[in-house]
C-alpha cells in the first residue's frame, strides 16, 4: 500500500468492495477496523503475523456474529481488507492453520507452538495480536466451546513478555475486548428478539384479519 494512501482513499476504496447498506448495529464495527488496519498498514515497523491474522479474523466474527443478510459478511471482510492492502483469504488461511495446530495442546506444547510467533524486536504491537494470543489458548483449552475469558486472559498476560508483547497492554486489551463482546452479545439478543417480536405481531394481525373476513 502506497504511503500516500489515505483514510479517505482507504474508506471510498471499501465502499467500491462492499457497495451494501451495513445495519447501524455493525457499522461501527467496520469503521474502525477499516481505520485500525489503515493505520497498521502505515506503520513501518508492523507486520502481519500469524497472531494478527488469527486476532483479525477472531475479532471480526465476534462482532458480526447475527449479521444479516450473512451470505455478505465474507465480502464485508474482504472488503476491510484489501481496501487496505491486506490479503483476506491469505489471513484466513493462516489463521485457521494455527488454530488447528493449537487444538487440545497442554500448556507446554502451546508455548513451544507460540515461541515461533513472537514478536521481532521492534515490531509495533497491535491489540489484535493479543485477541489473537487469547483465540489460540482458548482452542488449546479442553472446553473451548465454554472458555473462562478470565483465566484466558490471564494465561495471555503471563506469556506476553515471553512473545515480545507488553504485559500490561495485553491485558489493558484483552478485557476491553471481553467487555465489548459481552456488550456486542447482548445488542445482538435484544435485536434477534425485536425482530422475532415484529414478527409475532405480524402473525396475530394476519391471524385476526382472517378471523375477520372469515
Amino acid at each position: 500500500m502506497a504511503d500516500s494512501q489515505t483514510i479517505a482513499d482507504s474508506k471510498r476504496s471499501f465502499h467500491q468492495s462492499f457497495p451494501h447498506v451495513i445495519a447501524p448495529l455493525y457499522r461501527r464495527l467496520a469503521d474502525e477496523l477499516l481505520v485500525e488496519l489503515h493505520l497498521l498498514s502505515h506503520q513501518s515497523r508492523f507486520e502481519a503475523n500469524e497472531l494478527f491474522s488469527v486476532g483479525l479474523c477472531t475479532v471480526f466474527d465476534t462482532f458480526t456474529k447475527g449479521y444479516r443478510p450473512e451470505a455478505q459478511t465474507e465480502g464485508l471482510f474482504s472488503a476491510l481488507c484489501s481496501s487496505n492492502g491486506f490479503d483476506a483469504a491469505s489471513l484466513r488461511k493462516t489463521s485457521a492453520t494455527l488454530i488447528e495446530q493449537a487444538k487440545g495442546k497442554d500448556l507446554d506444547s502451546i508455548k513451544t507452538l507460540l515461541s515461533s510467533h513472537a514478536l521481532q524486536d521492534g515490531a509495533h504491537y497491535s491489540r489484535l495480536m493479543a485477541v489473537g494470543l487469547m483465540r489460540l489458548l482458548q482452542a488449546a483449552a479442553e472446553d473451548a466451546s465454554s472458555p473462562d475469558i478470565a483465566a484466558l486472559a490471564q494465561q495471555s498476560k503471563d506469556l506476553a513478555e515471553t512473545l515480545g508483547m507488553p504485559a500490561d497492554r495485553v491485558e489493558k486489551d484483552l478485557t476491553l475486548f471481553g467487555s465489548n463482546s459481552e456488550r456486542m452479545d447482548q445488542a445482538v439478543d435484544l435485536v434477534q428478539e425485536t425482530i422475532a417480536a415484529e414478527k409475532r405481531k405480524k402473525e396475530r394481525r394476519l391471524a385476526e384479519q382472517k378471523k375477520t373476513e372469515a
